[in-house]
């Protein structure tokens, strides 16, 4: 448990600040570049194996957003700081991927670290994904841990022209990114809000040896979301509390909706958490119940039979003078005594609604 908190940092633990160290899943897939390089009235769009190519393919003057799918290759991650002039220690946090979503100013760029949630129906589990956005002055460069991403409405926006995404800037865009990212944990918290309604639905009905491990499975769930969510909310505010110009004051305008969706998010997760502490101890009241409706069950037996266990045993003794042992029809008399004995207390017992 402590391993998955303390993520890399033991991996890193004295090397020099600065050392670029991948410390995320092995990956064997290059590295591919995608850019799009737009203004209000044109749009160029294509993938490149290289910085080199990607920056002889731009054409428009405008804004250009290159997004890395893969940071396992350092050296590309190198080129890209030497490219744009970043610093040592936004290198090395990029191919961190178990940095705290934060906002950091270095003057002429603005770095950002957020998380990208989606949910895996197979798996039934929230699955996530380190994003770095990197905001300079007419640029906006994205490295992500591999390819496939919750950023496509962003792209059908350049595509179509639609909105003011292409007569905005680089900032704009920033905004745009981290709003779909936060959108998609909408999706997430949907996905996770029917698992908390049929594992209610299970608890209540018909709990199982596997429902506690459930339980615990979104509680674990609700945590990384929330170690997602928090920290986006402060970065933004931060971002909201400085004044730079590579951010308009209009973007700053738009960049509250991401707060309001942030502490909206965490209201609703909050919810859920308080939700699902509240199924432990149903799930503990349900199985004491169905333990009781056993014992109850168990008891009835058991008290029906003290009474005929005695009379079985007053005539099991070995007496040699019972002279009621000699009447031929005090055999079935007997049974007869028997079962109305059963009959009169499970009349009695349902009386009482005990059964």
């Amino acid at each position: 448990m402590f391993r998955r908190i303390l993520g890399s940092r033991t991996q890193r633990a004295g090397t020099v600040p600065g050392t670029i160290t991948y410390t995320g899943a092995h990956r064997k897939e290059p590295v591919r570049l995608n850019y799009m390089n737009y203004n209000a009235q044109q749009l160029l769009e294509g993938t490149a194996d290289s910085l080199e190519e990607c920056k002889q393919a731009l054409r428009y003057s405008g804004v250009t957003w290159i997004n890395f799918d893969g940071i396992h290759d350092t050296s590309m991650v190198r080129a890209a700081g030497e490219l744009f002039s970043l610093h040592p220690l936004t290198l090395e946090d990029i191919v961190d991927t178990d940095q705290r979503p934060k906002v950091e100013d270095y003057g002429h760029y603005y770095y950002i670290v957020a998380k990208m949630l989606w949910y895996d129906e197979q798996s039934e589990t929230v699955q996530k994904e380190q994003i770095s956005i990197v905001l300079l002055e007419g640029y906006v460069l994205t490295f992500q841990e591999q390819r496939g991403d919750s950023l496509g409405n962003v792209r059908s926006r350049i595509r179509s022209g639609k909105g003011l995404i292409r007569s905005t800037g680089a900032d704009y865009l920033a905004y745009s990114i981290l709003d779909a990212i936060v959108d998609a944990y909408f999706r997430v918290l949907e996905e996770i809000g029917e698992d908390v309604e049929s594992l209610e639905e299970a608890i209540v009905q018909e709990p199982e040896e596997g429902t506690l491990q459930e339980i615990h499975a979104l509680k674990r769930e609700l945590i990384v979301l929330r170690r997602s969510v928090w920290p986006l909310r402060e970065l933004v505010m931060r971002i909201q509390k400085q004044e730079t110009a590579l951010i308009t004051k209009e973007t700053y305008v738009y960049l509250q909706d991401v707060t309001s969706n942030a502490l909206q998010i965490m209201d609703i997760i909050e919810s859920f958490r308080d939700i699902v502490s509240g199924m432990l101890d149903t799930y503990l009241s349900s199985l004491s119940n169905k333990t009781n409706e056993v014992m109850k069950v168990l008891t009835v037996f058991a008290t029906i039979f003290i009474p005929l266990t005695f009379i079985a045993g007053v005539y099991g003794m070995n007496f040699s003078y019972m002279p009621e042992l000699q009447i031929w029809w005090f055999y079935p008399v007997l049974w007869g005594v028997f079962i109305a004995i059963i009959a009169l207390m499970l009349f009695y017992f349902k009386r009482r609604h005990w059964i």
